[in-house]
């Protein structure tokens, strides 16, 4: 090999070298800040299962902003932009916002307005009504039953746009499985309901009872 194609090669090569550098650094950094997200979506669902929605509001921020951090560093390494932990963490972030808005009642963001990929968000809006069974439950075990009817029909009409969603799973992040999740989730809140339901209209039937047998 001659002097001019070494030097040549050797010019390639450190380019090259570079930019897996870069790639690297961009790869690690995004590992890092995705698992940041994925605790910050937790705390968001926590939050709102505490009825703490200015702090469920204040979590959502803190992983907004890393999120914007992760996508400005891959804006340059297309080869490493559509990795799974950055769609675990998109997944996550869309979750602890669609829970939140669900419980308050708030409109519900798209995909555009929380910067994620469609199928994180369809996976993420999944889990969102999952989490209202247990939403209901607690309610249920404090004494509160005035929202179950409401939120297990937000979780019949999540259920009811998803199962349209009639794509491959490469396409739609396995989102076909986390439908059948929720249709049995689905499921099983709608039977507690019902069983509660009756039980508390037999128990006040009871107390009907009694109250006018000790009248009589």
């Amino acid at each position: 090999m001659n002097n001019d194609m070494q030097d040549r090669l050797e010019q390639i090569s450190e380019e090259i070298r570079q930019e897996f550098i870069s790639q690297d650094t961009a790869r690690e950094f995004t590992i890092a800040k995705s698992r940041e997200i994925i605790r910050y979506a937790s705390k968001t669902v926590r939050a709102v299962h505490r009825h703490e929605f200015d702090e469920a509001r204040q979590e959502i921020e803190n992983g907004r902003k890393l999120l914007a951090e992760c996508i400005a560093h891959l804006e340059s390494c297309n080869e490493i932009q559509n990795t799974h932990y950055l769609w675990d963490a998109q997944k996550e972030f869309a979750e602890s916002n669609l829970v939140l808005c669900m419980v308050t009642g708030s409109e519900l963001p798209g995909p555009k307005d929380l910067e994620v990929d469609n199928s994180a968000y369809l996976n993420g809006l999944a889990e969102a009504a999952n989490e209202m069974r247990r939403y209901i439950l607690d309610g249920y075990r404090a004494g509160d039953y005035s929202r179950g009817e409401e939120l297990l029909g937000v979780m019949d009409s999540v259920y009811g746009v998803l199962v349209t969603m009639d794509f491959p799973d490469g396409i739609t992040g396995g989102l076909r499985r986390t439908t059948d999740i929720l249709r049995s989730v689905m499921e099983k809140t709608r039977s507690d309901i019902t069983l509660t339901i009756q039980q508390k209209r037999l128990e006040e039937k009871l107390s009907e009872y009694n109250f006018d047998a000790n009248i009589s």
